[in-house]
């Protein structure tokens, strides 16, 4: 992860120093904004591979932040809520959002999550031996470059947390997949087996495809007690 870039957005001084002095020890480059317009100016000097960002901001608020940044940018984002605030956390999610951390946390807790994201979003310097290309219902998507294109050729515009999800349904058709077991797929160990936010992930996804192909309908279907099945043909290319 050496060289990796972090936006550390944080109005607490004490707090957001502390963070910044443990990532850059950890080998990250960190740049610290503690509201909305501080957030602009970084972002007009500096491209970040990843947003860290609290929610409880003066001014613009972090779910506000967090919408402009997803309307121009796929950048990785962990927003940081207080422990009790389930809304807030699926507010998040909703608007984009990666993961999320609730306070106080470890900040080795907070390290793991930042690896895992990045280990999952950053491209290898070269060329892979083979693109993994998959078709289904007029889309493609490319696990290796991790994108999704429609038959027309227009990209849609997941976030890092909504390709892993369609990538374990892409990896797995036609069969039943439990939260438990999404959850462990796509967020491993920092998984809470209580965690709802799935579910939000697969409306968001749901709501993506159709979007850009109002014909992909009941792609993903709801399983009652069960899980979620993608019932697509999955078709190598």
């Amino acid at each position: 992860m050496i060289g990796k870039s972090i936006l550390l957005v944080e109005d607490d001084r004490d707090i957001g120093t502390l963070l910044a002095d443990f990532l850059v020890r950890e080998a990250f480059a960190v740049e610290v904004a503690q509201d909305g317009a501080a957030v602009d100016r970084a972002l007009a000097r500096v491209k970040p591979d990843l947003v860290i960002l609290d929610i409880m901001l003066p001014g613009e608020d972090g779910l506000s932040i967090c919408r402009r940044l997803r309307a121009r940018s796929a950048v990785p984002i962990i927003m940081l809520t207080a422990k009790s605030e389930d809304v807030d956390r699926i507010v998040g999610l909703e608007l984009g959002a990666d993961d999320y951390l609730g306070k106080p946390f470890n900040p080795r807790e907070l390290l793991a999550r930042i690896r895992a994201i990045l280990r999952r979003t950053e491209r290898s310097g070269s060329a892979p031996p083979a693109r993994r290309l998959r078709s289904f219902a007029g889309f493609v998507a490319d696990l290796d470059a991790r994108s999704v294109d429609t038959k027309a050729g227009a990209r849609v515009p997941l976030t890092a947390a909504e390709f892993d999800l369609l990538a374990c349904f892409v990896e797995r058709p036609r069969r039943v997949l439990t939260r438990d077991q999404l959850l462990d797929w796509t967020r491993g160990r920092s998984a809470d087996p209580f965690d709802r936010t799935i579910d939000v992930t697969v409306s968001r996804l749901r709501k993506k495809l159709e979007l850009a192909d109002p014909t992909a309908v009941a792609i993903v279907t709801t399983v009652r007690n069960g899980g979620y099945l993608f019932s697509a043909e999955i078709v190598d290319l």
